[in-house]
C-alpha cells in the first residue's frame, strides 16, 4: 500500500484525455435490472414507475454504450441486480452487453455489493460506475482512468463526486482499495466525503476527477438530459414527460446499485 495523500489532492482526471487504448483499463458498471418499482423510484413518484422504468434501462444503456466505446466489450464487467429476462427494454440491453463479463451482485447492502463486485472484476486498472449518470460518456470514463496508467502513478484510486455528495465514478489500481467501502454508509449526502476519509485513512493516495450530477429526482434528470440531447436518456426522459400518471403500486424503497 502506498503512503498517502491529504483529501485535496486532484488528479489530473478533467481535462484532454479520450478513451484511449481498450487492454490499458477496464469498466465495472454496477446496475440494477431495470424493472417498474425497483429502479427509479422517485422519479416513479412524478412520472409513473413503468415510465420510470423506461428512463432507467435508457440511462443503463447509455452507461454500457460509453463503458463499450471507453473499453471494448471484452473489457468490460457487468454486476447486476436482478434478471434481465424481466427487465424493460431487455433486448437493447442484451445486444449492448454481447462480450461483456456479467456477473451477479452479492452481498447484503450496496456497501458490501461494491466490494464483491470489485474483487470479482480482479486487479489492475478498473474504472468503477453505477447507472445514474448516463452523460458519463466515454472520455470522462478513460479521464478517470489516466492517473491510474503511468509506470509510476501518483495516485492508487480516482474518485469522482457527485454534486449530491455521494460519488460517480471510483477508479482504481487494485481490488483492495474497495475494501474501505464496507465501513461506508452509502445514499447519504456525506457517501463522498467519507469513502475519501476512508481511503486516505487507509493509507490509499486519493485523486479526483471531474464532478457529475447524478439522476435521483426530476430536476436532476432534467438538468442531465438538457447536458446530454442526443443519448438514450434524454429521449426517454422527454417521452415520460408526455404522460404523468402517478406511481401507481408496486414500489419498493430504491437502493442505489
Amino acid at each position: 500500500m502506498s503512503a498517502q495523500t491529504g483529501p485535496g489532492d486532484r488528479a489530473d482526471a478533467a481535462g484532454d484525455h479520450a478513451a484511449g487504448d481498450p487492454a490499458s483499463f477496464r469498466v465495472l458498471v454496477m446496475a440494477k435490472a431495470p424493472v417498474a418499482g425497483r429502479v427509479k423510484t422517485r422519479l416513479g413518484a412524478d412520472v409513473g414507475h413503468d415510465a420510470a422504468a423506461r428512463v432507467a434501462s435508457a440511462a443503463l444503456l447509455d452507461t454500457l454504450e460509453a463503458a463499450t466505446a471507453a473499453a471494448g466489450a471484452e473489457g468490460c464487467h457487468l454486476a447486476l441486480d436482478g434478471d434481465l429476462d424481466s427487465a424493460v427494454g431487455a433486448d437493447a440491453l442484451r445486444a449492448a452487453l454481447v462480450g461483456w463479463t456479467v456477473t451477479p451482485q452479492r452481498g447484503d447492502g450496496l456497501a458490501e455489493r461494491l466490494v464483491a463486485a470489485h474483487a470479482d472484476a480482479g486487479p489492475g486498472v478498473v474504472v468503477q460506475v453505477g447507472m445514474d449518470t448516463p452523460h458519463a460518456n466515454a472520455d470522462l470514463l478513460a479521464a478517470a482512468a489516466a492517473p491510474l496508467q503511468a509506470d509510476e502513478p501518483a495516485y492508487d484510486a480516482v474518485l469522482g463526486p457527485a454534486d449530491d455528495g455521494g460519488w460517480w465514478v471510483l477508479a482504481r489500481r487494485d481490488p483492495a482499495v474497495a475494501a474501505v467501502l464496507a465501513g461506508v454508509e452509502m445514499s447519504t449526502d456525506r457517501t463522498g466525503a467519507d469513502t475519501r476519509d476512508a481511503l486516505v485513512g487507509a493509507g490509499w493516495r486519493v485523486g479526483t476527477t471531474v464532478m457529475l450530477r447524478d439522476v435521483d429526482e426530476v430536476d436532476d434528470a432534467d438538468a442531465v438530459a438538457a447536458l446530454a440531447p442526443g443519448s438514450h436518456f434524454a429521449t426517454a426522459w422527454s417521452a415520460a414527460h408526455v404522460t404523468t400518471p402517478g406511481p401507481g403500486p408496486g414500489a419498493v424503497e430504491e437502493d442505489p446499485a
